[in-house]
């Protein structure tokens, strides 16, 4: 790895705390832009620099790589018109910033490799999607698109671009399955809606790797899926993390309850995007988890 510094935006979150803690632990120098200063200091401590202002990032040249996860948590209120500003523009128009960064430096990082979600899809059932699937439009697919858009401009900048549309993230520490995991430890788990929807989940481990394979491949461009190879319905999901825990699976939650709960949000758990990584498995990638039993094994039990 070259001794130049990794960027990465949204470093404190679930996924990029993860990396950082990963490229620290290979003595990778990284940065952390982040409107908090405070936030990083906390995580972090005096491990990696920390950016408030993109005012006073040095030279884009300065770093290896750009890894740009910010935005606005997904998850975190009801999907108002005024969230969905925020959800936009925190995401579509800090990149844009960064890309407008890029453009005013001597040249550009080596690559940079931005967040997206198979949310890109929108709702679609049990179609099989692929990277050449076309989109279902609806706002987080829209989200999704717009944001891809703004990355992709960094190529006029000679940047490298790699859209990593991420599945459902299955790690200890935060996303999906700490979501999931209190009413499923009390034995009150249960399919979420009619349970037939589509859920394209990744481990964690696999999730950082396909990053690195990002950075370290010069071969590597444009939208990539960073799912699991075996997507699994959302009953066979909630039967296999019940069994995992060793606790009856009871109480689904039926569709309208979701929807008076979430509003427009619901769609994230009720709808369908059964995704494959194709073009990471056309290129040979191997995964290290395949299988969601074994994930969530290797996530939720101790060490045979």
């Amino acid at each position: 790895m070259s001794n130049k510094p990794i960027l990465i935006t949204g470093g404190t979150g679930f996924l990029g705390s993860a990396l950082t803690f990963k490229w620290l632990q290979e003595n990778q120098p990284v940065t952390i832009f982040s409107r908090s200063g405070e936030r990083v200091q906390r995580a972090f401590g005096n491990q990696v620099q920390a950016v408030t202002r993109i005012e006073d990032l040095p030279d884009a040249s300065s770093y290896k790589a750009v890894v740009n996860l910010a935005g606005a948590g997904i998850f975190d209120q009801r999907w108002s018109e005024a969230r969905k500003q925020v959800l936009r523009a925190s995401r579509i128009d800090f990149t844009q910033q960064l890309v407008d960064w890029m453009n005013r430096s001597s040249s550009p990082p080596e690559v940079l490799v931005n967040g997206s979600a198979i949310g890109f899809y929108g709702d679609q059932g049990d179609v099989l999607l692929t990277e050449q699937s076309q989109p279902q439009v609806d706002f987080s697919q829209q989200l999704c698109a717009d944001w891809e858009q703004a990355a992709l401009q960094a190529e006029s900048a000679g940047a490298r671009v790699c859209l990593i549309r991420t599945g459902l993230v299955l790690g200890q520490n935060g996303g999906l399955l700490k979501r999931m995991l209190l009413p499923f430890r009390f034995g009150l788990g249960g399919r979420l809606g009619r349970g037939d929807q589509w859920m394209s989940w990744v481990h964690l481990q696999d999730w950082l790797q396909i990053v690195q394979a990002m950075i370290d491949k010069p071969d590597m461009r444009g939208p990539y899926n960073a799912t699991a190879p075996i997507p699994v319905t959302n009953a066979e999901f909630s039967s296999r993390l019940a069994g995992v825990l060793n606790r009856p699976l009871l109480l689904p939650m039926p569709e309208f309850a979701l929807k008076l709960l979430l509003g427009e949000m619901a769609a994230l758990v009720l709808g369908s995007q059964r995704v494959i990584p194709q073009r990471l498995l056309d290129r040979g990638h191997q995964f290290e988890f395949t299988q969601l039993d074994v994930a969530l094994r290797n996530l939720l039990l101790p060490p045979q």
